[in-house]
């Protein structure tokens, strides 16, 4: 889901080129996820409601090249903490991969994990790191596309895409028509298809 909704962002030959980078890098079979530990961090402070202290702590832990990404996105992640409320009124939840098919694509959607609150709302959140905050289309598409498939994911629960480094909360635009959405993604998912064929060719 990630690289999809990174490529949804893009406008004109940059499409092309980040079809053609996401495709040389899987063919290395290379990528690293340096968010992990943060990730671990915030949801420990979730479960063990300790109200940050596990992500004040994480940027020690890590080794110093990932020092300043993690100085970088743990306050927004504080943030984003403290913006749930009493500890004690907010819990993991079991969240569940899916399978979408986009068109003639296929996109796993991976929340990176679940919330379940004292009054009984559930989120399903996907966390967004990147330096730029979310552009409109990336928030849509990643908000429609775990709506889409939230009876797998975590049932009867809201898709939610935190820009963890600035804290700030994305929820669907409720005046948006899925019908719309639908159509803008299988467009969408067949250029990126298309593209991605043609670097193998």
């Amino acid at each position: 889901m990630l690289g999809f909704t990174r490529y949804v962002a893009r406008i004109g030959p940059a499409k092309a080129q980040f079809v053609g980078g996401l495709r040389r890098q899987r063919e290395r079979r290379s990528g690293f996820n340096p968010h992990g530990q943060l990730v671990k961090a915030l949801k420990a402070d979730v479960a063990f409601r300790t109200g940050g202290s596990h992500l004040a702590g994480v940027t020690d832990l890590v080794k110093p090249r990932w020092r300043p990404l993690y100085e970088a996105v743990s306050a927004g992640a504080a943030t984003y903490l403290q913006s749930l409320g009493d500890p004690d009124d907010v819990s993991l939840a079991q969240t569940r991969d899916a399978l979408a098919s986009v068109g003639p694509l296929a996109v796993k959607i991976n929340p990176h994990f679940g919330l379940r609150f004292a009054d009984g709302r559930r989120e399903a959140v996907r966390l967004h790191f990147d330096e730029d905050p979310p552009s409109a289309e990336a928030v849509t598409a990643t908000l429609h596309l775990m709506a889409r498939h939230m009876d797998q994911i975590l049932p009867e629960a809201e898709p939610v895409l935190v820009d963890l480094r600035r804290g700030a909360v994305h929820r669907i635009d409720a005046a948006a028509r899925t019908a719309d959405v639908e159509r803008w993604l299988a467009g969408e998912a067949a250029a990126f298809s298309a593209m991605w064929t043609a670097v193998a060719a």
